[in-house]
């Protein structure tokens, strides 16, 4: 008897992992084209931009009262839209996806709800218009996925209990009539939408005002399935979402799950605003687009069009830039996984599905060569993308590699250096000896290989390992000399301009915040950051807490500007720090940048997945 327990038992665990295995196979068949998509194209559009506020805030923060905010429907005339050239431009930009919102907090419907109650644009604004059904049609005779964004909370709907961020209409569980009567609306709501566009993906947003049983997210999710079996959800329905969604700060660390995207906007706003003039550069985008893409995930980028439809030029300008560049790096963008790790190049990186090409993104020119190093498989070929001219390829030995790029190959946002491998990547995991003072500072006889030791240098430091501890080396540099006969003079006078960078200084901040390497002055409230090349725009610190007192250029003292971007009042979040590196200031082999900070060095580096609340 016991025997034929087992038996069962064996059978049922047997059967049930074949069905757990079926399960998660479907799911990452379902996802494959998000996971390959790379880029989509968020759209926040709505009555909010006929004033310029924010989408909904304004009135549950009690900026503006609700009356008011509604009264811009009378001046949402939508009469230039052209819901082809948005999907034109769209596709231009090289997106893969776009997401709409179908409704924000404020309930205002986009399309032809016929949904009990509710407040939509073809009967309540300006435009007498369905505004989703033609942008939804164009995006499907492009062949884009076509996502829609709806949110959970509905602060205008009369049966939802919020109001604003000081009035509740009721309390849920003293009146659950009132909360069903919103339930069934809002069901309601995404049948339509389900069955009239068969979405490849829904975006839901607001969850944190309930809880998943009070939402009845399980019936949702199976309402939408119904329809598409298929169908994408995001994380913000509940926990049990397809993929994460990090907004605004871009990660430090890669996310946990399988598949994520990070929701960025151009400048600080969502919806249009026309007074708020802190865009990004082009060449910004570009680089959170690869930041993104070497840890695996998407960039889903914002515009906010217009309450006339047309989309400012400013956001026009960043998608076509952002064309150009994905549509002559398309190999090193759709269907790429996460990169090898930062101590193998100083760059970020990433690798074709069947790992036997390896691409490095560069955002920065120099005429010293690339390092790669720790490869174990045999190359085959290297070029550069966009460029046929062959890559001069110097082996060092049997794991390391320097790759020579012609000024002419370079890319004036980010240059993509492909590697191609005979077999699957294989990496070495074995660390090469530290940089000795003999290696540094002797004269070799053939190649000169100063910026190579000084990069060697720079990591070595980053990981802890000072070669200048004990020795005579002072914090001005003065009177430095390194003891070996026939000493390099270049490398010398590197060092005592670069003394305090050198003198005492620690191990520098982990991978993700900075991308190359660093160190730390022994009080911790300097921060040094090595810089090769020249940089094609603003290098970045993601992750930092401490506000900057200044920032200076070692051994020059000429101080440099910074902005923070992405800091948003309600997250713990820190922004990305931006430092303006004018090009007359680089130094011939390696650039050294202090950042002084307000105290010892603190730096967030949680995972981010969904946004739980921005209350």
């Amino acid at each position: 008897m016991q025997f034929l327990k087992f038996v069962f038992s064996f059978l049922f665990l047997l059967q049930t992992s074949k069905v757990s295995a079926q399960h998660v196979s479907k799911s990452n068949e379902k996802m494959q084209w998000f996971a390959d998509a790379k880029l989509g194209i968020f759209i926040h559009w709505g009555i909010y931009s006929v004033n310029g506020i924010s989408e909904s805030w304004s009135f549950f923060n009690n900026y503006i009262n609700h009356d008011a905010y509604m009264k811009q429907l009378e001046g949402f005339g939508a009469d230039q839209y052209n819901s082809q050239e948005w999907v034109n431009l769209i596709k231009e930009s090289g997106a893969k996806y776009a997401v709409i919102t179908t409704k924000h907090h404020d309930g205002i419907s986009l399309w032809n709800s016929k949904a009990a109650n509710a407040t939509t644009t073809i009967k309540n604004s300006a435009a007498k218009k369905d505004l989703i059904t033609p942008f939804v049609n164009d995006l499907k005779k492009a062949g884009l996925k076509t996502g829609l964004y709806f949110s959970l909370p509905d602060w205008s709907y009369p049966d939802y209990d919020i109001f604003t961020r000081e009035r509740k209409r009721y309390d849920l569980k003293k009146n659950p009539k009132r909360w069903n009567i919103f339930l069934n609306y809002y069901h309601t709501q995404l049948k339509e939408l389900s069955n009239q566009y068969n979405p490849d993906l829904f975006w839901f947003d607001g969850d944190w005002e309930h809880t998943s049983a009070e939402w009845q997210t399980d019936r949702v999710r199976s309402l939408l399935q119904n329809k598409n079996p298929e169908i994408i959800i995001n994380s913000r329905l509940d926990e049990q979402g397809d993929y994460e969604t990090p907004e605004q700060g871009v990660p430090i660390v890669k996310p946990t799950g399988s598949y994520w995207e990070l929701c960025y906007t151009m400048n600080d706003s969502w919806g249009y605003q026309p007074y708020d003039s802190r865009y990004k550069s082009s060449n910004m985008i570009i680089r959170t687009l690869i930041d993104c893409i070497s840890m695996g995930g998407n960039l889903l980028l914002d515009i906010g069009p217009k309450p006339d439809g047309t989309i400012a030029s400013e956001q026009v300008k960043i998608l076509k830039d952002l064309g150009r560049w994905t549509n002559k790096h398309a190999d090193a963008i759709y269907g790429t996984t996460a990169g090898i790790p930062k101590k193998h190049v100083n760059a970020k990186t990433a690798l074709s599905k069947d790992k036997k090409q390896l691409y490095i993104y560069l955002d920065f020119k120099t005429t010293h060569g690339i390092v790669l190093s720790g490869i174990k498989s045999k190359i085959k070929k290297v070029d550069v993308l966009g460029n046929d001219a062959p890559v001069e390829t110097t082996k060092l030995n049997d794991t390391d590699y320097i790759f020579d790029i012609k000024e002419e190959q370079f890319d004036k946002d980010a240059t993509v250096l492909r590697v191609t491998f005979s077999g699957e990547i294989q990496l070495s995991e074995e660390k090469d000896e530290p940089i000795s003072f003999q290696t540094l500072f002797e004269v070799t006889p053939a190649t000169d290989f100063t910026n190579l030791n000084l990069s060697t240098l720079s990591s070595n430091l980053n990981d802890g390992i000072n070669i200048f501890d004990n020795t005579n080396l002072a914090a001005d540099g003065k009177d430095f000399k390194s003891g070996i006969k026939n000493s390099k003079k270049s490398i010398n006078e590197w060092v005592i301009k670069n003394a305090e960078a050198l003198y005492k200084t620690k191990a520098g901040i982990p991978t993700g915040h900075y991308q190359g390497n660093t160190v730390l002055s022994a009080d911790k409230q300097t921060l040094y950051l090595f810089l090769e090349g020249e940089p094609t725009g603003p290098i970045s610190i993601k992750g930092l807490e401490n506000r900057i007192s200044r920032i200076r250029v070692v051994g020059q003292g000429t101080m440099l500007n910074h902005e923070i971007y992405n800091k948003l009042y309600w997250s713990k979040i820190p922004g990305i720090v931006y430092i303006d590196i004018p090009k007359e200031i680089l130094d011939t082999h390696l650039t050294v940048i202090a950042v002084l900070l307000d105290g010892p060095l603190k730096l967030y580096r949680g995972n981010v997945g969904a946004i739980e609340s921005n209350l």
